[in-house]
């Protein structure tokens, strides 16, 4: 019945029927197909873009570790300070230095062989005993770094953190001796709310169709960082590494990719995890960061590709069925002609002949249609992968800015403007704190412009470099040099006053004068000298205050100091 029924139709509805059904198929299938292939492609660029995510994590947490573990070895190797005892001036002005230096630390100590604590920052437990704590125990035997955990005796003496959780801290300890006898642990408590700034600083802004979330779990796979204050709601509901490390099978498939994984609240989330990579071995605490996002958002971009790439089928079917249909008709009209011109010629009716047939031309109109729909399908398959590369390019910008941090100056290797700032501020906090001078000297080469019209760039900048190893040469490791720009460079001089200052710029400026370039041949500096003040004194005050001294011994004749007014 149902042949007769189709056979009934006019050879026009036929060929409309078969070939508008073969089309729409094929432009499913084609739109399926290139959809699933984009869709697949994205929603690997989107856990690649959340997997290189927790791997910066990683780093920058293994980073900080190990600054923190080094910070701890520099202050026990201090013996110069040790010799004189650990509660002298000296080791408490250098604990108080060390916790200045990286505010993070909540308390810095040293505690003697018997684990009393001789001396600590803001006094803290100083005179009691540490003696049954673990940090002290191995910071007895090596370098030391201490996995998280909460608060004991320091709970009740600091300041709530800014977060508004309880404390956590990770120690870092390390052996003072003096020759071969261990006198005592110097001990860094590294608060918690450093990881908080780091994840921060990685995590992207929150937005409407992007929620990135970054957590830490510890070797045994358990909770102890998560973000928006989430973390005692996730450990005492029992939240543990989604995709578990001791799982061969797991682990393996989601080896270097994030995979999608199903966590406590009942949400499926894109998540990746990424060991934090120690810089050494007694930083290797086993932590394990995780990026995650919720599905829905993750793969929207693929899942609106799908539908776009459907609805461009189904459009270009939907004309290419149209085309046939009047193909079809085109091609009847044609039969019905012929046939009618059969049916004269047969009649005999004179004037009657075969009209000329153009069928042949309507189906090449329809390979113009089919080649349209490729077309549009193509074209937009070009598009979502002109996206996908955009998207790359941005995530790839994200990731080069966060080398943008760097303080050195490249061509010198001394401080640039941004790393002197830092140090600027910390001087001056300590020179207020202890009440002790601070001093600063601008220097300036002589007629650099002539130096770089007249020998090149090259050699000017040899010139820079010869300054930069005079004043590494000439000064104090304690003294902070700095290029602030062109030829002009700092020096900043703890615990010196302006006629220290004065001397010490004079020395600076005889010594370039002896030397002889083998290009230039004599080169000569300008200097000014400035001191700090009073407690109300900022960096930029004597900063302006040696420039306006440079200025004036340039002024003067050039290779001279001059001292501000």
């Amino acid at each position: 019945m149902s042949l007769l029924r189709f056979s009934d139709h006019s050879l026009r509805s036929q060929i409309a029927l078969v070939f508008g059904t073969l089309v729409v198929g094929l432009a499913v299938l084609l739109s399926l197909g290139f959809g699933e292939l984009l869709k697949l492609r994205i929603e690997r660029d989107a856990g690649t873009a959340l997997q290189v995510i927790a791997e910066n994590a990683g780093k920058l947490l293994a980073n900080g570790l190990q600054e923190r573990s080094r910070e701890a070895e520099v202050l026990a190797a201090a013996e110069a300070v040790w010799t004189k005892g650990l509660d002298s001036a000296e080791a408490h002005h250098m604990l108080a230095r060390s916790q200045a230096t990286h505010p993070h630390s909540a308390w810095v100590g040293v505690a003697d062989a018997q684990g009393v604590v001789r001396a600590a920052t803001g006094g803290l437990l100083v005179g009691q005993s540490v003696a049954e704590l673990p940090w002290f125990k191995e910071g007895l035997q090596k370098l030391h770094v201490g996995d998280v955990h909460p608060a004991k005796l320091l709970e009740q003496l600091l300041a709530p953190p800014p977060s508004g959780e309880p404390y956590r801290f990770v120690d870092f300890a390390a052996p003072v001796r003096l020759g071969p006898t261990t006198i005592g642990v110097v001990a860094i408590h590294g608060s918690w709310e450093w990881t908080h700034e780091v994840m921060e600083s990685l995590t992207p802004v929150r937005t409407d169709d992007k929620a990135v979330e970054l957590f830490i779990f510890d070797g045994k796979g358990e909770l102890f960082y998560a973000p928006g204050g989430q973390t005692r709601a996730l450990l005492e509901a029992g939240q543990r590494l989604p995709i578990e490390a001791n799982n061969p099978v797991v682990s393996d498939r989601a080896a270097g990719r994030a995979v999608v994984a199903r966590w406590l609240d009942g949400r499926s989330y894109l998540t990746a995890t990424a060991p934090m990579q120690a810089r050494n071995s007694t930083s290797d605490l086993g932590w394990r960061i995780v990026a995650r996002e919720p599905v829905e958002l993750a793969f929207a971009e693929a899942h609106r590709t799908v539908q776009l790439a459907l609805a461009i089928g189904l459009g270009a079917a939907l004309s290419a069925s149209v085309l046939a249909w009047l193909a079809a008709r085109r091609l009847s009209e044609d039969l019905y002609a012929l046939a009618d011109a059969a049916g004269a010629v047969e009649a005999d009716k004179s004037g009657t002949r075969i009209p000329q047939a153009h069928s042949s031309r309507e189906v090449s109109k329809l390979s113009g249609a089919l080649g349209r729909m490729t077309h549009r399908l193509l074209t937009a398959h070009e598009a979502m992968e002109e996206k996908v590369r955009l998207r790359t390019l941005e995530l790839e910008a994200a990731n080069r800015a966060l080398d943008l941090q760097a303080r050195t100056d490249a061509l010198t290797g001394l401080l640039n403007r941004r790393g002197f700032e830092t140090q600027m501020a910390f001087a001056l906090a300590l020179a207020r704190r202890s009440g002790r001078p601070l001093s600063l000297i601008t220097v300036d080469v002589d007629h650099f412009k002539r130096v770089n019209d007249t020998y090149g760039h090259e050699t000017g900048d040899e010139v820079l470099r010869r300054l930069a190893r005079t004043l590494e040469m000439r000064l104090r490791n304690s003294d902070v040099i700095a290029r602030l720009g062109g030829e002009e460079f700092v020096v900043l001089l703890p615990d010196t006053d302006l006629l220290g200052a004065q001397a010490i710029a004079q020395a600076l400026v005889e010594a370039m004068a002896e030397q002889h370039d083998p290009v230039v041949g004599r080169i000569t500096v300008s200097a000014g000298v400035a001191s700090m003040r009073g407690l109300q004194d900022n960096g930029l005050d004597i900063l302006r205050r040696g420039d306006a001294a440079l200025y004036e011994a340039k002024g003067q004749g050039r290779n001279r100091v001059c001292v501000e007014a």
